[in-house]
């Protein structure tokens, strides 16, 4: 008897082509369904360091793992170097996925990866995935929009580039809501920017670590106690930020919401200061 995936299928990954994938925030179970069928079908899986072993041990057995994922103070693979990879591995007539956490595009470098295939003429495929900017503040009980309190949000990236920081103090009235990935290390300047800029010192942020996965975490805090509160957090954390009136429902939202697919409600640590 068919079933509503028999009709979504990997026949049309051809050798020699690369596929650009979603693993989506760390739950196996917010794959797409083309982002599985793609794991069942590679040559090759060159994946990040946050793509969660549950979901890698979805692959072929046949597929070779590699690993490229960068982490903020770890040796990591350069981007161009796995822009060479990708590009060589297609070449000998391997079907490719380049696996991300959360989505390939946003804060993924999956638009770099992209355009240096195209350049390189190799065909490849966009399979969007749950970002950990939506996904992770669902499983965390923090609605992104609220009508009346967050008719707007904004994702920001906190990493620092050879071009500079963002502009925080502009940034701070950019959306009722803000995101902010790659954060937690330089949230002192960060919530001292937005404080410049107008957002009060007693708004609500929540920092979410290890979003969709047994070790999900939850502070809650102020804005001007947000950097003393992501100092505390271990480094090796992958942890999302949430600034905005938002943060406050959550208090109404936890004691109702389910224990999700990785087997533990999420936790909220209590933190002095808090809204």
């Amino acid at each position: 008897m068919s079933t509503p995936a028999s009709g979504i299928g990997s026949r049309d990954f051809e050798p020699g082509t690369v596929w650009l994938v979603g693993a989506g925030p760390g739950d196996p179970g917010l794959l797409t369904l083309h982002a599985l069928r793609a794991l069942e079908a590679a040559d090759v899986i060159l994946h990040d360091a946050l793509v969660s072993p549950e979901i890698l041990a979805l692959a072929r057995p046949a597929a070779q793992l590699e690993a490229v994922g960068k982490r903020a103070g770890r040796p990591s693979a350069a981007q161009l170097r796995i822009n060479a990879r990708l590009i060589v591995l297609a070449r000998q007539g391997l079907r490719v996925v380049r696996l991300k956490g959360g989505d390939p595009m946003l804060f993924g470098r999956g638009g770099e990866e992209a355009l240096a295939l195209a350049a390189a003429g190799i065909a490849f495929r966009i399979v969007p995935g749950v970002s950990a900017g939506i996904g992770g503040l669902a499983a965390a009980a923090l609605p992104a929009t609220h009508r009346g309190i967050g008719r707007s949000v904004a994702f920001a990236t906190g990493h620092a580039t050879a071009e500079g920081d963002p502009d925080w103090p502009a940034m701070a009235h950019a959306a009722d809501t803000l995101v902010l990935y790659m954060a937690r290390s330089r949230m002192a300047g960060i919530a001292a920017g937005l404080m410049a800029g107008g957002r009060a010192a007693g708004e609500p942020v929540a920092f979410v670590t290890d979003a969709t996965t047994p070790r999900q975490r939850v502070r809650i805090t102020t804005l001007a106690n947000a950097g003393a509160v992501a100092a505390a957090i271990p480094p090796e954390a992958a942890t999302l930020v949430v600034v905005g009136r938002v943060v406050a429902l959550r208090d109404a939202l936890v004691p109702w919401l389910q224990t999700p697919p990785a087997g533990r409600v999420p936790v909220a640590i209590p933190v002095s200061g808090t809204a």
